[in-house]
């Protein structure tokens, strides 16, 4: 059965770096192509007592610097967006129930910084209910020679 068109939609977790916005124009690269929509999505969650309106506004902030990033001033018609409070992986996995996509970049760290994901990474492409594609920091373009 086919899934009501409202509900196509491709999820982009944005954190603010480089790879989170290679994934949003990764996003909007496939989503033309799967038929969807793109819901960008920024997560906090604070252990500590701190104004939660100042942490929301900075989230707010980083989302859509990395819109912009991503798409300058023109980004694409069929993009929503969202600052959601919650740890991230919990977030962007009951975001992404009935996505067609999940697009996350890679943030991990470490000595073999090139091999592994971050943990949220990790935790979406070990429980998410849709495709996973992690991003890395890298342009999308293949450099000319």
């Amino acid at each position: 059965m086919d899934e009501p068109a409202a509900a196509a939609r491709v999820v982009v977790g944005v954190d603010g770096s480089a790879a989170s916005v290679q994934a949003l124009r990764l996003a909007s690269r496939l989503a033309p192509a799967l038929e969807t929509t793109i819901e960008a999505v920024a997560c906090w969650d604070s252990p500590r007592p701190l104004p939660l309106g100042r942490l929301e506004e900075e989230m707010e902030r980083v989302l859509g610097e990395a819109v912009e990033r991503a798409f300058g001033s023109s980004p694409p018609a069929a993009l929503t967006s969202s600052v959601v409070r919650g740890h991230p992986a919990e977030v962007l996995l009951e975001k992404a129930r009935g996505a067609r996509l999940l697009i996350l970049g890679r943030r991990g760290q470490g000595g073999f910084r090139g091999l592994l994901l971050g943990s949220v990474s990790s935790a979406c492409v070990e429980h998410a209910a849709c495709p996973v594609l992690v991003v890395h920091d890298q342009p999308t373009e293949p450099a000319a020679k």
